[in-house]
């Protein structure tokens, strides 16, 4: 037994990569994700800082977003290849608290800055005009700075709880991080009450603003319908589509996970669907940004063309 070689206060995460080569052929690609993800969201970040012409609200969220996603693999994917590189699966009772409230956090801030960079959209599109007044950096910053600050308040509630609840003699985690549920499978006591918790929390921070993003679409769909310019609708179309591919790829697997009874939980199927939003939404985020996004690839031009002038 693996557990059989932890302390007292150690966690095992059981992975999740099988020993077999389909692990190793895993492992590679999911360090090759990691790359990717890493590169992408610091290039978009040194970009927008140095372009001004990308110094607008839109752009100030989407360097928030990288940075969030920068931070939120970089939570999950090292101590998971090194657990698998070494062999060693444990992780410290404070390793795991402290795993778990970074994840959290940027887990709960994205969602609601995703919720943000929907409005921007929404304000862009349907109300041009005042849309100075209604994104101006001061409410930028204010969104930024809520997003920060509700994903650090509903992430200090739950790492708390995960803390201190008495946990039975096996301390495997079948999951490659510390997740909540996972971790609340292994307490030796009913946690109903919390279970309830998080499907209040869930629905705050993931529901809700699912459905703000929604409605906030339908008023941009029904804008973009009474445009005349056909550019203006294939570039609004085009800005729409990318917010709504990361959105689907973030929320629903998040949301099923997190939503569903504990007594249809699948560990294998849950690792799977975390996959989606802790690594792969990571690397998309930044390619659906600049590959689809004209302004971006402009930028990277002129970036490009700048630092070329500077060497001769």
């Amino acid at each position: 037994m693996e557990n059989s070689t932890q302390t007292s206060t150690d966690f095992i995460l059981l992975g999740l990569f099988p020993p077999s080569r389909i692990g190793l052929f895993l492992f590679i690609l999911i360090v090759f994700i990691f790359l990717m993800a890493q590169f992408g969201n610091l290039s978009m970040i040194t970009l927008i800082f140095l372009d001004t012409h990308l110094h607008t609200p839109m752009y100030f969220l989407l360097s928030q977003l990288s940075l969030i996603d920068l931070n939120y693999i970089s939570t999950i994917v090292p101590k998971m290849a090194s657990n698998f590189l070494f062999g060693n699966k444990s992780i410290s009772y404070i390793g795991c608290g402290v795993q778990s409230f970074f994840f959290l956090t940027l887990g709960g801030a994205e969602a609601l800055l995703l919720t943000c960079m929907a409005y921007d959209r929404y304000v862009a599109i349907c109300f041009p005009l005042h849309y100075p007044i209604h994104m101006s950096k001061r409410v930028c910053v204010l969104m930024i700075t809520g997003s920060w600050i509700m994903g650090s308040i509903n992430s200090c509630a739950h790492t708390v709880y995960i803390l201190h609840i008495p946990y039975c003699q096996s301390r495997a985690i079948n999951h490659f991080f510390c997740d909540v549920p996972a971790m609340v499978n292994l307490a030796c006591v009913d946690t109903w009450v919390y279970e309830y918790t998080v499907f209040v929390s869930t629905t705050l921070f993931l529901v809700f603003p699912f459905i703000g993003i929604a409605c906030s679409y339908g008023w941009v769909l029904f804008a973009i319908c009474r445009m005349r310019s056909t550019e203006g609708r294939k570039k609004a179309y085009s800005t729409c589509s990318t917010h709504l591919t990361v959105v689907t790829f973030y929320y629903a697997p998040f949301a099923y996970t997190y939503l569903h009874p504990k007594s249809l939980q699948s560990p294998t199927e849950d690792k799977i669907l975390a996959v989606f939003y802790t690594i792969l939404t990571p690397m998309l985020n930044p390619i659906i940004y600049s590959l689809r996004n004209k302004e971006v690839m402009g930028a990277l031009r002129r970036v490009i063309r700048r630092i070329s002038f500077m060497k001769m």
